[in-house]
């Protein structure tokens, strides 16, 4: 299992992509299938672990991530002999080297950062997994789609729910955390905004004016268990997307906890929110605003058993499993 190592596996705080690449492989090592984790030394998992990044790039300016991730997928290369199959989450860099590994490659596709990256993914000798019909590439083949998989364990499910509202995620533009702000604004409720800085310009022009402590709250990057209590005790998330949306954890995760969503019908939201029991996908702002008031009518309940029968970690581990057993029959 070959994780990124911007973050550590699971990541204390931000790393989509290193949180799935943990929970598969502790899955499926709960399963008794032998797992090998590549991933930063101090990443913690019940697979064995390999490293050569001491701790993720992202928490270290002094590392260059260009160097740290050719270190960690050559390492990875050089190993691969002694496994029957290789399943990358680490983007396009695996994917130029398909002529050295020695094992089948199977590459989970989180997400396309934009058009150049695709020839990579062409030319390789890799099977390809998509995490939502709608992030599926006319270029490419895929041997099938695989939602992500939470830890319900993780989220508590709160039956009663609160008034605020919660954005959880980057503080970019593509997430459109000004506009949650304008949809709380117009709903008379107060905003909790929640995640890591990516643009800090757009932070500092168009998001850190609003902030004043009282209707709109900034709570920095929340880890696990306070992401918990933040979305159990919304009235509902906010998701107000201005890109195709891969896939959206903090969606799923706020479903755990009972709570609806309001997003944008952007990338795969209309595949992930069941409209009028989960949530709403609607097309913008304008339609944000009323649709708050239908989804704080949803039954919190019925919200938790959609997200334990459609997004449970067991549940991707089987999918999975099925997608390597068919690689591994040919």
């Amino acid at each position: 299992m070959l994780a990124p190592v911007a973050w550590r596996t699971p990541p204390k705080h931000y790393g989509p992509w290193e949180r799935v690449a943990g929970l598969l492989s502790d899955g499926l090592a709960a399963r008794g299938v032998d797992v090998t984790l590549f991933a930063t030394a101090d990443s913690i998992t019940t697979a064995r672990l390999e490293a050569v990044a001491p701790h993720p790039y992202g928490e270290d300016p002094t590392m260059d991530g260009r160097v740290w991730e050719a270190l960690h997928v050559a390492h990875a290369v050089s190993r691969s002999g002694g496994f029957d199959l290789v399943h990358n989450h680490l983007d396009w860099l695996p994917l130029a080297f398909t002529d050295s590994w020695r094992a089948p490659l199977v590459t989970t596709v989180h997400g396309f950062s934009g058009p150049g990256i695709l020839p990579a993914y062409v030319a390789a000798a890799s099977d390809y997994v998509a995490i939502s019909d709608s992030d599926r590439s006319p270029l490419l083949t895929y041997v099938a789609t695989v939602h992500h998989g939470i830890d319900l364990a993780e989220i508590d499910f709160d039956p009663v729910g609160g008034d605020d509202l919660v954005v959880l995620g980057r503080i970019h533009p593509d997430k459109g955390t000004a506009d949650a702000i304008e949809i709380a604004a117009r709903a008379e409720r107060r905003l909790l905004i929640c995640g890591i800085v990516q643009d800090e310009r757009y932070f500092r022009e168009s998001v850190l004016p609003l902030v004043d402590g009282e209707r709109v709250l900034y709570l920095g990057s929340v880890g696990p268990a306070e992401r918990s209590a933040v979305l159990g005790g919304a009235a509902a998330l906010l998701h107000p997307i201005h890109f195709d949306e891969p896939f959206g954890l903090s969606v799923v995760e706020a479903m755990a906890a009972g709570t609806p969503v309001v997003a944008f019908a952007r990338g795969s939201m209309p595949e992930l929110i069941d409209d009028g029991v989960t949530g709403f996908a609607v097309p913008g702002v304008d339609e944000a605003v009323p649709a708050l008031d239908r989804a704080a009518k949803l039954d919190r309940g019925t919200i938790r058993a959609v997200a334990e029968r459609r997004f449970g970690v067991d549940r991707m581990v089987d999918e999975y499993l099925a997608v390597y057993e068919q690689i591994l029959a040919r």
